[in-house]
C-alpha cells in the first residue's frame, strides 16, 4: 500500500484514510448507503453512516473557490 501512495502523492495515506475517502466518494456519486456498507463489510448502515460517510463535495467546491479567488490576482 505503500508503494501505491508514494506513487501517487508525497503524502501517505493510511488505510483509514482511504477507508473513509473511498466511503466518502462512494456516497457522493449517489451510491446507495445499503450498498456502501456492504462494499465496506458492515453488518448494517449505522457504522457506515454515522463514523465513515462524509460528504466532501461541498469542501471541495469551497476549496476549488478560495483557490480560483487565490490565482485569480
Amino acid at each position: 500500500m505503500r508503494q501505491w501512495s508514494a506513487r501517487c502523492s508525497t503524502y501517505y495515506w493510511t488505510p483509514r484514510e482511504m477507508r473513509h475517502s473511498f466511503v466518502s466518494l462512494l456516497s457522493d456519486s449517489g451510491v446507495p448507503l445499503e450498498d456502501i456498507a456492504r462494499l465496506v463489510d458492515h453488518s448494517g448502515t449505522a457504522v457506515t453512516e454515522t463514523v465513515y460517510r462524509k460528504q466532501i463535495r461541498p469542501v471541495l467546491l469551497q476549496g476549488a473557490a478560495a483557490m480560483n479567488t487565490i490565482f485569480a490576482r
